[in-house]
C-alpha cells in the first residue's frame, strides 16, 4: 500500500494530496487503497511540503510568484516540493506527468492515464516565466470556465484572471446563445447568478493556489454609479441617465457623452479633476480591502480608442500622464489603509504613447501590463528584430501600430522610464485562433511569441481567449502552457508528444491534413493581410478562390479518418477522431465562405456567413467543451462584411 504523508498543513496541499492519490489509484488500479496522513517527521512514502520543510535550497526570487517544482522520488515514495503550495501541485502533476500521464483537454475526457506502476523521478525547474496562465473571453458556460481551472493547474500554469466586476457579456453570449438562436433557445442568466458563479470560480483557483488577477475594464464608470460590466445595457436604462449623471465623462466632439455606440465600459472620463481621480482611487482601496483573496488587481481604463476627454485641462497632458496620476493616488489610498495590494496598469490603445511628465513613485507595487491588441499575428520579435520609429501621439486622432515590431517599440519607449515587472496581455486565442482553420500556425505563433519575451523584457503571457479552445485539437493551449515553463522546449517533439496522445499511431496523418489545411487557407490571407483592394475587402484577391477548391478533398480526407478511427483504446484518442469528424464540414463552410470573399462576392458572403453559423451551430452542445461557437460566429460575422476597420467586441 502507498502512503502519502503531508508535512504542512495548507488546503492546497490537502488538493495536491488528493490528486496523487487518485491517478496513482487510476494508474495502479490492482494495488490497493493509497493512504494519506499528516505527519510533519514523516520519512516514508510519498512526502508533500514545501521546499524548506526538506532543507532544500529555493532560488525563488518571490516564494509567492515564482514556482520552484521539485521532485525526487523512487517506486516507493519520496519527496514532491515547491516554493509555494501551488508548486507542490505541479510537482505532483509532474511527477504523474513522467510517468506517462498527459491532460490533453480540459474535463475527464481530456485525461490519458496509462496503466503501469510508477516509477521514481528526478525533477527540479524554476519556470522561464513567472506569469502564466488565461483571462476568461469569448462566450463562456460556468462548466467550462470551472473546468478551465482544474486544466490550468494540470499544465503548471500559474494565473486565472476573471475580466470585468461581473463578467455578463461573456455569460450572456452563451446563456443567450447568440449566433445560435436557429438551433438554441435563449437561457438568460441574471447578474447575480453570474456573480454567485464567478465567486465559485475563484473557490477553484483558491483550491490550486493559482495567481488569481481581477477586474481590468469597468473603473471608469463603477465609482460614478455607471454600468461597469460587459454585455449590452438596456436603452431604458442608458436614458435614464442625466446630463449631471454624465458629467464626469470625457468631453469628446463637445459633448460628455457615451462613446463608441453608447457603452458606458468603452467611455473614458475627465481625468483632469481631482474628484474624479479620488473616486476611483477611493473604489480600487474599497474593493482591495474587502478582496483579500485576489491577488493581483487590474485598475484599466475605458476599453475604448481614441475617446479620452477634450476639454482645456484635459489637453495640457497626454492620458498616459493622468493615467499615472491615478496609480499614484491608488498608491496613496492604499498605503493610508495599510493595504499591500498589488496593482496592475496597461499598456493599451490610447496609453501605449509613455507619459510625458509623470512616474510612478512607488514600483514595487505595480505591474505593467503590455497589451498589443492591434498587432500583426504573422510575425514574432527575435533578437535580430529591428523597432521602427514611434508615430506621434495625436489626441484622439492617432495612428494604430499594426506590425508587431512597430508594437514593441511602444513598449520600448515605456521601458525606459518604467523600472519595474512587465508582463503580456496577448490575444491568440481571441480572434486569431478561428481566423487560423489549420491550427498549426497559431500554435507555432504562439511558441515564437513567448521565445521572444527574453528579447522584450517580458515575464510572461496572460492569454485574452476562449477557456474552450481545444478544435481541432488543444495543441496550441498545450504548446503555449509548455514553452513558458521551458522557453527552450523543441516544438517539434512537443508535437508530437501531443498529437501522438490524442490520436495514437496514426497521429502523422492528421498532421499532413492540418498542414494541407494550412497550405490551402494561409494564416496571412485569413488576418486579412493579402486583400489586393481593401475597398472591396480585406480578403479580396482572387487568386486565393483558386486554393479553396482543394477545400472538399481535404474535408473528405477528415471524414474518412475519422470514420476509420471511431473507436480507440483511449478516451481522449476517440473524443480526437470525433472531432475530426466535425472539422471536416467546419472546413467546408469555411472554404464556401472564404472563396466567395476571395472573388469579392460579398453579398453571397452574408448569406454563406448566416448559413455557417445555423448550420454548423446544430453541432455546439455536442463539441461545445472544445468549440466556442459564438466566438466563431463573432469571427464570421466580421469576415463577412468588414473591410479596413478594427475588430473589437
Amino acid at each position: 500500500m502507498f502512503q502519502i504523508n503531508k508535512v504542512r498543513a495548507n488546503h492546497v496541499i490537502d488538493h495536491a494530496a488528493e490528486e496523487l492519490k487518485k491517478y496513482l489509484r487510476m494508474m495502479m488500479p490492482e494495488e490497493g487503497e493509497v493512504e494519506i496522513n499528516y505527519d510533519p517527521d514523516a520519512k516514508e512514502g510519498f512526502r508533500l511540503g514545501l521546499l524548506e520543510d526538506f532543507g532544500l535550497p529555493n532560488e525563488a526570487e518571490d516564494v509567492t510568484l515564482d514556482d520552484v517544482i521539485h521532485v525526487d522520488t523512487t517506486e516507493k515514495g519520496g519527496i514532491l516540493a515547491g516554493s509555494n503550495p501551488r508548486s507542490v501541485l505541479f510537482a505532483v502533476y509532474r511527477l504523474l506527468r513522467e510517468n506517462g500521464c498527459r491532460w490533453l483537454y480540459p474535463g475527464v475526457d481530456g485525461d490519458f492515464v496509462p496503466v503501469k506502476m510508477i516509477e521514481g523521478v528526478k525533477y527540479h525547474k524554476l519556470p522561464d516565466h513567472r506569469f502564466r496562465g488565461f483571462c476568461n473571453e469569448g462566450s463562456e458556460s460556468q462548466l467550462c470556465m470551472m473546468e478551465a481551472a482544474d486544466y490550468y493547474a494540470k499544465l503548471e500554469m500559474n494565473v486565472y484572471m476573471m475580466e470585468w466586476f461581473i463578467p455578463r457579456g461573456y455569460y450572456n453570449r452563451y446563456y443567450d446563445h447568440k449566433f445560435n438562436e436557429a438551433n438554441r433557445a435563449p437561457e438568460s442568466v441574471s447578474d447575480q447568478q453570474i456573480r454567485q458563479w464567478k465567486v465559485a470560480i475563484e473557490a477553484e483557483i483558491s483550491k490550486r493556489g493559482l495567481m488569481f488577477h481581477d477586474i481590468g475594464h469597468g473603473w471608469m464608470t463603477k465609482p460614478f454609479g455607471l454600468p461597469a460590466n460587459n454585455g449590452v445595457i438596456p436603452q431604458e436604462v442608458l436614458d435614464s441617465f442625466t446630463p449631471k449623471d454624465k458629467e464626469v465623462l470625457a468631453l469628446v466632439n463637445g459633448k460628455r457623452e457615451f462613446q463608441d455606440g453608447k457603452k458606458p465600459i468603452f467611455t473614458n472620463v475627465c481625468m483632469s479633476r481631482p474628484d474624479v481621480r479620488t473616486a476611483i482611487a477611493r473604489e480600487v482601496a474599497d474593493y482591495a480591502e474587502k478582496s483579500g483573496h485576489v491577488d493581483y488587481v487590474h485598475v484599466w481604463l475605458a476599453d475604448g480608442t481614441r475617446n479620452h476627454c477634450e476639454c482645456e485641462e484635459c489637453l495640457k497632458k497626454t492620458p498616459s500622464d493622468w493615467y499615472l496620476m491615478i496609480m499614484n493616488e491608488i498608491d496613496e489610498e492604499l498605503t493610508r489603509r495599510n493595504l499591500d495590494t498589488r496593482i496592475v496598469f496597461i499598456v493599451y490603445v490610447d496609453t501605449f504613447w509613455p507619459p510625458k511628465e509623470i512616474t510612478i513613485r512607488n514600483p514595487q507595487r505595480f505591474s505593467l501590463l503590455y497589451a498589443p491588441i492591434f498587432r500583426s499575428y504573422s510575425s514574432s520579435i527575435t533578437e535580430d528584430t529591428v523597432t521602427p520609429p514611434v508615430k506621434p501621439f495625436v489626441h484622439n486622432k492617432w495612428e494604430t501600430p499594426v506590425s508587431t515590431e512597430e508594437n514593441f517599440a511602444y513598449l520600448k519607449e515605456w521601458q525606459k522610464i518604467w523600472p519595474g515587472p512587465c508582463f503580456s496581455y496577448e490575444y491568440h486565442f481571441w480572434r486569431h485562433q478561428y481566423l487560423d482553420v489549420g491550427s498549426l500556425a497559431i500554435a507555432r505563433r504562439i511558441y515564437e511569441d513567448i521565445r521572444g519575451l527574453k528579447y522584450m523584457g517580458l515575464d510572461g503571457f496572460v492569454e485574452d481567449g476562449s477557456q474552450r479552445s481545444g478544435f481541432p485539437n488543444a495543441f496550441p493551449v498545450y504548446i503555449f502552457a509548455e514553452t513558458l515553463m521551458n522557453r527552450d522546449c523543441d516544438y517539434d517533439a512537443v508535437l508530437e508528444d501531443y498529437y501522438t496522445h490524442v490520436y495514437g499511431e496514426d497521429w502523422k496523418d492528421v498532421k499532413a491534413l492540418f498542414e494541407g489545411v494550412e497550405k490551402v487557407f494561409e494564416f496571412a490571407y485569413m488576418e486579412g493581410e493579402r486583400s489586393v483592394d481593401l475597398k472591396v475587402s480585406k480578403y479580396y484577391n482572387p487568386e486565393y478562390a483558386a486554393k479553396f477548391v482543394k477545400v472538399p478533398e481535404l474535408a473528405a480526407r477528415a471524414r474518412m479518418l475519422s470514420k476509420a478511427h471511431a473507436i480507440m483504446p483511449t478516451r481522449p484518442q476517440t473524443v480526437s477522431w470525433q472531432l475530426l469528424g466535425y472539422y471536416a464540414e467546419y472546413l467546408e463552410h469555411w472554404g464556401r465562405l472564404m472563396t466567395a470573399k476571395a472573388l469579392g462576392n460579398n453579398y453571397e458572403a452574408e448569406e454563406i456567413a448566416q448559413r455557417f453559423k445555423d448550420e454548423f451551430g446544430k453541432y455546439e452542445v455536442a463539441i461545445e467543451r472544445y468549440y466556442d461557437h459564438g466566438l466563431l460566429g463573432h469571427i464570421v460575422g466580421h469576415v463577412k462584411k468588414i473591410t479596413n476597420k478594427e475588430i473589437v467586441w
